[in-house]
């Protein structure tokens, strides 16, 4: 005998935790509606489905390690006249550049919203089901020299490579010392032509032997992600410190 009082243990065995929830709210709205036994389940199912994608979702942005509250609908495009709204747009809403392994390399001074605009494509790109990593390049470069120190950069580099996108933010600002720069061309060598990095930095490419010890790894740098890359110049000034100027 069939017994409806057995189906919320079995949903938990089953670990349908949404349609355990909500089974009975949707039963009531087929009985109300007329459901058939199909479109009954079909609701459930895409209940099920509905929630464990939203929950991914926010599972993903709590691992990106994004800064909080940086998405395109609340950034000032009205404070930049060298991008427009669509120019960035068309990275956040389009994955074909991720599965292709591109780069996006965001050059500026500081105060122009770069770590802004870096994090909201990021944002959305998880939402359309990209894997993604928000990291300031200094901090990632000393947990890199630490696992470069205990032989265990390759494996570390290998959990890199499950995000599709790894922002590195104000790559300019890493010292220029040869631990260091080692292991960041380590990690932009390894993400070459798989993976996408998108780079934000205060040093145009010309400046860059100012990051790397010498020339040849600067060049060698710069040629693996200009390769495949779209490179976008904010030619600003700080919009932050023109705001504090004219609040004075």
């Amino acid at each position: 005998m069939i017994c409806d009082a057995t189906l919320p243990i079995l949903l938990k065995q089953l670990r349908l935790k949404n349609m355990q929830t909500s089974w009975q709210d949707l039963s009531h709205q087929a009985e109300k509606n007329s459901w058939t036994y199909p479109q009954y389940l079909t609701a459930l199912c895409n209940k099920e489905v509905s929630e464990r994608e939203q929950q991914r979702i926010q599972n993903n942005i709590r691992d990106a390690k994004l800064p909080i509250g940086k998405t395109l609908d609340v950034f000032e495009f009205k404070n930049l006249s060298s991008i427009k709204p669509a120019q960035i747009s068309s990275f956040a809403e389009n994955t074909k550049w991720i599965k292709q392994a591109n780069n996006l390399i965001i050059f500026g001074p500081s105060g122009v919203g770069k770590t802004h605009i870096a994090s909201a494509i990021g944002r959305r790109l998880i939402e359309l089901g990209i894997r993604v990593l928000f990291s300031k390049t200094t901090s990632l470069v000393q947990i890199l020299q630490r696992a470069n120190n205990e032989h265990k950069l390759v494996d570390f580099l290998s959990k890199l490579s499950k995000f599709e996108l790894l922002i590195l933010d104000d790559i300019g600002y890493v010292k220029k010392s040869e631990a260091e720069t080692n292991v960041l061309f380590e990690l932009i060598a390894d993400r070459y032509e798989s993976k996408s990095l998108l780079i934000t930095s205060n040093q145009p490419f010309d400046k860059w032997d100012e990051i790397f010890p010498n020339n040849i790894m600067a060049v060698a740098a710069i040629d693996r992600l200009v390769h495949h890359s779209t490179i976008i110049n904010i030619n600003e000034q700080s919009y932050r410190r023109t705001s504090k100027m004219n609040d004075t």
